[in-house]
């Protein structure tokens, strides 16, 4: 398992190359007036995060707490995982190589490609891009990233945690009583939940063309899910992490699904009426309010992390 310490220690590793995001307060009733008296939350706003996700947390882990051959660095992604290794290895002056599935967006594609990260495009879902990257390590001797099954990966995306306890506190003080997290493979759960250790309630979300945790906890470990829906070039692994799970077993409380529908909805109210860009994945946990797939107690303080914000600005307004 992975502690406290473990990740307060890699958070002084990696902070001269991250950002330290804001939080910012919402009246979730200003995003949509016809839902009724909502709660106003705390949001974690990673989409500014350097790379435009969290992932550049878990990346930059990698990158400097392991010893990088002089092949570099391979990824496989659905697109923000690609961009935060890219973006890594180009600030350590690193080569590297990401395979993205043909799922990615776009913009996230031609992200990874200005920051001169060898490109390679194959499969239709990040499970054909992941053995693609496999291969790749096994004859050319880079040293992969994973972007999820990877105890660095998850002491990285811990430090979001890290931040958010500083930032808005923990129920002992005042502060926040749960945390809603998007969930696709669960390096960023996990993460969080290992900060937490129960002093937080931690509930994930996914959608529910993609439940790769809602699948594991009903088989009782890691299995494939669905990878569909408009998320799913960030939450459409098809199963969650092995190093993962467990973690989720013992410090999330529940995960909850939600549609297409809700997630573009959510979308589309975060940046109409409080003018914050999230892409559909980063949306999940505002859907899940919205739309009361999670009810909060009378005065419960929740917070909701924002992931990643790597889109063509033209979806915003779709």
């Amino acid at each position: 398992m992975i502690t406290r310490e473990d990740i307060r220690g890699t958070y002084e590793t990696i902070r001269p190359y991250i950002r330290r995001t804001p939080v910012v307060q919402l009246d979730l009733g200003d995003l949509d007036p016809a839902a009724g008296e909502l709660p106003a939350i705390t949001l974690k706003l990673e989409q500014l995060q350097c790379a435009g996700s969290f992932k550049a947390r878990g990346a930059f882990t990698n990158l400097l707490l392991r010893d990088v051959p002089p092949a570099g660095v391979v990824a496989a992604s659905g697109g923000n995982h690609g961009v935060a290794v890219a973006y890594a290895a180009h600030r350590l002056g690193l080569p590297a190589k990401i395979f993205v599935p043909t799922v990615s967006a776009p913009a996230k594609v031609e992200r990874i490609r200005q920051l001169g990260a060898e490109l390679v495009v194959t499969g239709e879902r990040y499970a054909d891009a992941l053995a693609a990257a496999q291969a790749w390590v096994e004859t050319s001797g880079a040293m992969s990233v994973h972007a999820f099954d990877q105890r660095e990966t998850l002491l990285g995306q811990g430090t979001v945690a890290l931040e958010l306890t500083a930032q808005a506190g923990g129920p002992d003080d005042g502060g926040l009583d749960t945390v809603l997290v998007p969930v696709g493979g669960g390096g960023l759960i996990g993460g969080i939940a290992a900060w937490f250790a129960g002093s937080t309630r931690v509930i994930g979300v996914e959608p529910d063309g993609a439940p790769t945790l809602t699948r594991a906890r009903a088989e009782g470990g890691p299995a494939d899910a669905p990878a569909e829906g408009v998320a799913a070039d960030a939450l459409a692994p098809r199963r969650v992490g092995e190093l993962v799970f467990p973690i989720t077993q013992a410090y999330v409380e529940d995960v909850v699904l939600v549609g297409d529908a809700a997630i573009l909805a959510a979308q589309r109210a975060l940046w109409q009426a409080a003018r914050i860009a999230a892409e559909p994945a980063a949306s999940v946990g505002i859907a899940a309010l919205l739309t009361g797939a999670y009810k909060p107690a009378p005065g419960e303080r929740v917070a909701v992390v924002i992931s990643g914000a790597n889109m063509a600005p033209a979806q915003l307004d779709a």
